[in-house]
């Protein structure tokens, strides 16, 4: 701390370090300065005065008292008290500038003043809890460092912060606080370490020359990122180490099988007849003939290699015998040094039933016996299980015997009459090959089944599907009836439409034409002064004119018959309202024309009916609810009248 008395040098008293502390309000914890930082005597009681009134601080041997310039306090201080009795305080700065990372949590931590050149770090209370830090984000290599004193510039951050380690970045805003990037992950734990110091400009008492500073963890791209790169480099590694141990522990791949030749079949067959190359011969010879090398040209040399290779199965079986032999004299060993081991165990147990009688177990101690009755029983259990296991290999032997008691040891099968053997291999092969044959006959009809089977299944799935394709046509065929007849009816309403349209237009022409003449006419008779007679008959050639052009019009909307049917239907429609004189509606006419074409429709009959207007009319009978509309014939009434 400079002062403003003026900076003297440490060195002098290097020994006094551990005892020097100091306790304020903001929190500051003991004192241990490094002698390379440190530009000022802190045994001076003149500048300690000064400092700690600057910060408002009250030492511990004199509590509410208030230090002051004065010197007068200075004797009342005792340097040798220290808050943390019995411990050294701990040093977090090291020669180089560097702070170390923070202790484990077992073991307190004492944060000291530290020293820059712009600056002082001031630590909090240490009865305070620790500043409180955010989830440390993956691959964290930037901290946010907020409380900075307004004064605060960019160097003076990093004359503080460069202590932790190598800066890559520093993002300074206006409203006091900042970002820092460091070089390393580790650098980031340090930064951490002066979170809650109070950090102090010079020896300015100002507001805006200090501030408390809170160091936290900080979310950046940049460091995931780095960090995603860094797993993605370890994924790999270990992939590429794993592939490595799969290809070190991987079984070495079989040799490769040279292709067939004679010269090569020559050397296979030399090596067929030797016992030791014959299981990488008889592997060669395999694969020739799975790969199809057997032709008619190469028959006799696989079929002398065949013959070479059968020639060991007397050799296979002579080995084969003598180890099942040897497995016998083993067994035979085996029993025989089992039932020593038991006969001795039977002894030693014999010799703990001695132990046990009164005669000897009177004078034996109580530890003694305890002993001799553990140990009896546990040689008794032995000698059950090695009686157990005896007499399972003696049931073993009863029941081989009783398997093979009909038949002769393999010793004894080796010296069979060879002639008698070869005659079994003769039926026996003779009896294969009808097997065989038995086999080919079935499998071929099996395969006769099975394609008569696809046939039928086939012919079925065919005729469904025909007979989905017809229904899907014949509905597809009702559906094209259905609109060409729905685009007949409309066409015939749009006929008719334009018609009423034209009969409209005509009707206003005429309309227009005879209001002229009636005009003219009133003119002429004012002028002329005929009489109404003459008025009438004007009145009477119109009124006949009208009804001309009514009549043309009906003629021109009474079409001709367009087919066969609906003359038929007329011709039945007319007789069956003649005998109805009163006329009927069109649902009963319906009914009864129904029973004779069941596909027709009452629309239909309605619009055959509404085209021909001189055969057929509409009147309306009843009164209110009874009211209905009926169709009368009035050929003949045309007829009367003319």
């Amino acid at each position: 701390i400079v002062d403003a008395g003026g900076v003297e040098s440490i060195t002098q008293c290097p020994q006094q370090l551990p005892q020097m502390m100091a306790a304020a309000a903001d929190g500051l914890g003991s004192l241990a300065i490094d002698t390379t930082q440190l530009n000022m005597s802190v045994t001076d009681p003149t500048a300690w005065a000064t400092a700690m009134n600057n910060l408002g601080m009250v030492p511990v041997g004199l509590p509410g008292q208030q230090l002051v310039s004065d010197s007068i306090c200075v004797p009342g201080f005792d340097p040798g008290l220290n808050m943390m009795t019995g411990i050294t305080p701990i040093n977090p700065m090291i020669p180089g500038l560097g702070l170390v990372p923070p202790p484990p949590t077992e073991v307190a931590v004492v944060k000291e003043i530290i020293h820059c050149k712009s600056c002082t770090l001031f630590p909090q209370n240490p009865n305070l809890p620790p500043p409180s830090t955010r989830e440390r984000p993956p691959g964290c290599k930037t901290v946010f460092v907020g409380g900075l004193p307004e004064n605060a510039t960019e160097e003076i951050i990093q004359e503080v912060f460069e202590q932790c380690g190598d800066i890559t970045a520093i993002r300074k805003s206006k409203k006091n606080f900042c970002h820092i990037r460091f070089a390393e992950e580790f650098m980031v734990d340090k930064a951490i370490y002066l979170s809650g110091y109070r950090m102090r400009l010079g020896s300015s008492t100002d507001k805006k020359d200090s501030g408390r500073l809170h160091v936290d963890f900080a979310q950046a791209r940049d460091d995931f990122y780095e960090w995603e790169c860094k797993q993605r480099m370890r994924a790999r590694e270990e992939r590429h180490r794993r592939k490595l141990e799969e290809d070190r522990l991987r079984p070495p791949s079989p040799p490769p099988i040279m292709h067939y030749s004679e010269h090569e079949a020559a050397l296979l067959a030399e090596k067929l007849k030797d016992d030791s190359k014959f299981s990488e011969a008889i592997t060669v010879l395999l694969s020739w003939i799975e790969r199809g090398e057997v032709n008619r040209r190469s028959a006799n040399q696989f079929y002398s290699m065949v013959q070479s290779a059968n020639s060991h199965v007397r050799r296979l079986m002579n080995e084969k015998a003598t180890h099942e032999q040897e497995m016998e004299e083993a067994k035979e060993n085996f029993k025989n040094a089992l039932t020593g081991i038991l006969t001795q165990f039977e002894q030693i147990v014999a010799v703990f039933n001695a132990s046990t009688r009164q005669k000897a177990w009177d004078h034996f101690s109580k530890a003694q016996r305890k002993n001799i009755d553990i140990w009896r029983k546990h040689s008794e259990e032995l000698r059950n299980a090695q009686s157990e296991q005896l007499m399972g290999i003696r049931r073993e032997e009863e029941m081989e015997m009783s398997d093979d008691e009909n038949c002769d040891s393999p010793t004894k099968k080796m010296r069979v009459d060879e002639s008698a053997l070869a005659a079994q291999a003769y039926a026996l092969k003779e009896e294969n090959d009808s097997l065989r044959w038995q086999l080919d006959a079935y499998r071929n009809e099996v395969e006769l089944l099975k394609q008569e089977k696809e046939q039928l299944f086939r012919t079925e799935e065919n005729l469904t599907k025909d007979q989905q394709v017809q229904f899907l046509q014949q509905t597809m065929q009702g559906m094209q009836q259905q609109l060409l007849t729905i685009q007949e009816e409309l066409n015939n309403k749009k006929s008719e439409l334009e018609q009423a349209k034209e009969e409209q237009s005509h009707t206003q022409a005429l309309l227009k034409v005879l209001q002229e003449q009636l005009k003219g006419t009133k003119e002429l008779v004012e002028t002329n002064g005929h009489s109404h007679e003459d008025t009438n008959e004007i009145n009477v050639l119109t009124v006949a004119l009208v009804n001309q052009d009514r009549e043309n019009n009906i003629e021109k909307r009474s079409q001709g018959l367009k087919s066969e049917k609906e003359a038929l239907l007329i011709g039945i429609i007319s007789t069956f309202l003649h005998v109805h004189p009163f006329g009927a509606n069109i649902e009963y006419l319906w009914s009864y024309m129904q029973q004779l074409d069941s596909k027709i429709s009452a629309n239909e009959i309605e619009m055959l009916l509404m085209r021909l207007p001189r055969m057929f009319k509409q009147e309306f009978t009843g009164v209110g609810a009874t009211l209905e509309k009926r169709w009368k014939l009035c050929a003949f009434e045309g007829i009367k009248t003319t």
